[in-house]
């Protein structure tokens, strides 16, 4: 039977579905390094607190690096008397370690189980808790980033993958189209290039982008070539943002860049920008029309979207 869970504090079963190390090992690491201090219930269980998580998750991505669980322990340890340990990123492509907070931590375990259900419903609360920005920074960009790295490492399965993936996709185009704007809003078009399957990216900036007062149009994971160009011609948007998480689109259509940035060309009136691992991993090409930025807020103008020049 499983146990309940206990707000900001977590039994055996679920750390070790949380960081993926056996029940045996994560007592191992608390007696022989002392790495972690949980409590002990009246009725004789263990009980984790996020922090403790943290500490085993920080560890383990050490030892996933090539470092001996001794080093990795001493090195976690030093931090924690330093105070050191760092806040949550904003960094979807950081390979550093970073705390999780509760609700990412229970997204996780959920996430292991395969328990759907229980991942939309954290997800709620968690967009509850925090507000839509928060949420994003502080729930989805470190949850989907942690997902990334366990899929890549062989931790999850294409399954797990697969269902948490699609699980927060579903609640994130569920919360902009019931999202409330300005009818006169100025619109923003978020597309992945051809052969890009990656669309969270594109979803978390125009959710933001939204946050600023921009209504938006969405071209998800790999659209049909042209279909870009084909919507700045009908939509005439005043800003178009780009994503390429991949070298994928460059290879199987590597003129397809010059060509949008030919057409960006032709049509001042609106903005391109691009960005995402994909665009830094590819070399040989100076784009004229298209900017290439790592983050919305160094865009100039989503910092007043109503007083743009038309």
């Amino acid at each position: 039977m499983e146990l309940p869970s206990l707000h900001g504090h977590y039994y055996i079963q679920q750390v070790a579905d949380i960081t993926g190390l056996s029940k045996q090992l994560i007592r191992k690491w608390e007696t022989r390094y002392e790495l972690i201090h949980p409590q002990r219930l009246d009725n004789g269980y263990r009980v984790y607190s996020e922090m403790d998580v943290n500490v085993l998750l920080h560890v383990k991505a050490l030892v996933d690096q090539g470092q001996s669980v001794k080093q990795a322990s001493e090195a976690v340890k030093a931090e924690q008397q330093s105070h050191s340990l760092e806040r949550m990123t904003r960094n979807l492509d950081t390979t550093e370690f970073v705390e999780m907070n509760d609700f990412v931590l229970r997204l996780l375990e959920k996430g292991a189980n395969c328990d759907e259900q229980e991942v939309n419903y954290l997800l709620q609360q968690a967009h509850h808790h925090y507000g839509l920005e928060h949420f994003l920074d502080d729930v989805i960009i470190p949850f989907m980033r942690e997902v990334g790295n366990r899929w890549e490492s062989g931790q999850w399965d294409a399954y797990q993958e697969s269902l948490v993936s699609f699980a927060v996709r579903d609640y994130l185009i569920q919360i902009r189209r019931n999202f409330k704007y300005k009818e006169d809003a100025p619109l923003v078009l978020g597309a992945c290039l051809p052969y890009e399957l990656h669309e969270m990216p594109v979803h978390l900036l125009l959710l933001h982008a939204m946050l600023k007062g921009w209504k938006t149009i969405l071209l998800g994971s790999s659209p049909a070539p042209g279909s870009i160009e084909l919507f700045v011609e009908k939509a005439k948007p005043r800003i178009v943002l780009l994503s390429v998480s991949t070298t994928l689109p460059f290879e199987n259509d590597p003129e397809q860049l010059i060509r949008l940035d030919q057409f960006a060309k032709t049509h001042p009136e609106t903005a391109f920008y691009i960005g995402g691992p994909g665009i830094h991993m590819y070399e040989g090409i100076e784009l004229q029309s298209i900017s290439i930025k790592n983050r919305l807020n160094d865009i100039d103008a989503f910092s007043s979207p109503f007083r743009m020049n038309t």
